[in-house]
């Protein structure tokens, strides 16, 4: 364990610094400043000597916190960077964008704000990098079996490296400009600055894993083709199908998908182009701006559309606040869902709940304003409140209501793929699909979900993968396609 007496003596959870408001708004950094030494030993020196350490279970990784807290205490490191590394290939992602469903499950945190494990586990790998301690881990062998990786996020990362290292030769298929999936183009630069994805690129080619960008398969190749050269294809391309509105006036303009507005926003500030020129671009400059839906991506948008100087920003849910607090219904070790303030909401915005949007208004094809009304729960259904209609000015709606499932027709119809319920890829306990040497990982075949979901997914995969080339496999595979976390 950590210090004996940590949890005793320093009963005080202290997360990283934010940068100042009016600083941070005037650039896409990230927000959060690097933690004190002294102060992280003595956090990571909170861990307790918990005869079952939950925070494994909350962790689809398995990532073995105790041990890496321990080795943070004592100021070792290289030993806590090369336990991190043993359960997740990209630490720096999950310590900065996951949600943290280890702390939710930190036995700590039964009767005291629980550990900071995500904020230790990113500063582990951020000095590791500073440190030069990472370094590529090239295969000491080939095996002369070739995969397509098709998709760059996460999910399509952690298997392709997986499987590079064990001596495969793997190729990632992005059909974005650039290798990142929405991590590069989803999530702005103010939560993960693009050069932590650039250095695992790097660090991936050195490894042997090859890259070929502007390539959308399905289209460029077919994917009869990409099977019949390859001995195996992993399907990455992650639940990219917007939820809609089709509420009257969806049609005006200025009703955008928040995906839509994200991906030209970290365009922009990449200066990539994104094909429209600036006459196409979705800019909240000077606009009042509405976004639907109080998730994450919800929350992005806020902190884009602060960025862009936006005249107001408002965001509507349909649903009750959550709770501050744990409810009845979300006891320890469960994720809570919690009234969160994230770090786009201390700069500005109002945030209304029950709302529901009842029309879009404007003039001359042209988005003015929504026509808004109080939520009622009726017959177990969330509706509008008759009587209770308003009108609120917008120039600029930016849905954020969640994914329906992949882009899958064109897999469905070029190599008969089925896919579940929930327009999800069908596969079996083994991560393949319906058609032999077809599987599918992350998102594509789990629906929306976390990013520390989509790793475990990737590296579990890859270990299904290797043992279907090669009839055995020594790959970790710390999640099966049918796992959950704990809910009601």
């Amino acid at each position: 364990m950590a210090d004996p007496h940590g949890f005793l003596n320093n009963r005080e959870r202290i997360t990283q610094k934010r940068r100042p408001v009016p600083v941070r708004l005037m650039d896409f950094k990230e927000v959060y400043e690097a933690q004190e030494k002294g102060v992280l030993k003595a956090q990571a020196g909170r861990c307790m000597d918990c005869g079952v350490p939950f925070c494994h279970q909350g962790c689809p990784l398995g990532n073995l916190i105790p041990e890496w807290n321990d080795l943070t205490w004592r100021d070792k490191g290289q030993d806590a960077i090369e336990r991190l590394h043993s359960t997740n290939n990209f630490p720096e992602f999950t310590g900065r964008l996951c949600p943290a469903p280890c702390e939710s499950a930190c036995v700590l945190g039964i009767n005291q704000p629980a550990v900071t494990i995500k904020q230790v586990e990113v500063s582990i790998i951020d000095e590791a990098f500073n440190q030069d301690w990472v370094h590529p881990l090239p295969p000491t062998r080939l095996t002369g079996k070739t995969v397509a990786v098709v998709g760059s996020g996460p999910a399509g990362l952690a298997a392709a490296q997986q499987l590079t290292r064990t001596g495969h030769t793997v190729v990632v298929y992005e059909r974005a400009e650039r290798i990142g999936g929405l991590l590069r183009y989803g999530i702005p630069d103010f939560k993960l600055e693009k050069e932590s994805v650039d250095r695992r690129v790097v660090q991936m080619e050195a490894e042997g894993t090859r890259f070929r960008t502007g390539v959308e398969v399905g289209r460029d190749i077919g994917w009869q083709d990409l099977r019949r050269r390859v001995d195996a294809v992993i399907v990455c391309t992650g639940a990219t199908v917007p939820r809609d509105l089709p509420i009257p006036g969806r049609e005006l303009a200025g009703v955008h998908f928040a995906m839509d507005y994200l991906v030209q926003a970290n365009k922009k500030v990449a200066a990539e182009t994104f094909g429209t020129g600036d006459a196409g671009l979705i800019d909240a400059r000077g606009k009042h701006v509405v976004i639907l839906g109080g998730g994450d991506t919800g929350a992005d948008c806020l902190g884009t559309a602060h960025r862009q100087v936006a005249a107001s920003v408002t965001t509507l849910a349909i649903g009750q606040q959550p709770p501050r607090e744990r409810s009845a219904h979300h006891p320890w070790p469960m994720f809570p869902n919690l009234f969160e303030v994230a770090s786009a909401h201390e700069e500005g915005g109002e945030r209304t709940y029950l709302a529901s949007t009842v029309e879009f208004l404007g003039d001359n094809g042209v988005l003015s304003g929504l026509k808004i009304a109080e939520t009622e729960y009726r017959d177990g259904a969330r509706v509008p409140k008759a009587g209770t209609e308003r009108i609120i000015p917008a120039d600029l709606v930016l849905l954020s209501l969640g994914f329906t499932g992949p882009e899958s027709e064109q897999l469905v119809q070029q190599i008969s793929v089925s896919v579940d319920s929930r327009s999800n890829i069908d596969r079996d306990g083994y991560y393949m699909t319906q058609r032999e040497g077809v599987f599918a990982a992350g998102d594509a075949g789990r629906g929306q979900s976390l990013i520390v979901w989509a790793i475990a997914e990737g590296r579990a995969c890859a270990a299904a993968v290797d043992k279907y080339l090669m009839g055995e496999t020594f790959l970790p595979a710390p999640v099966s396609p049918s796992d959950s976390a704990i809910s009601v």
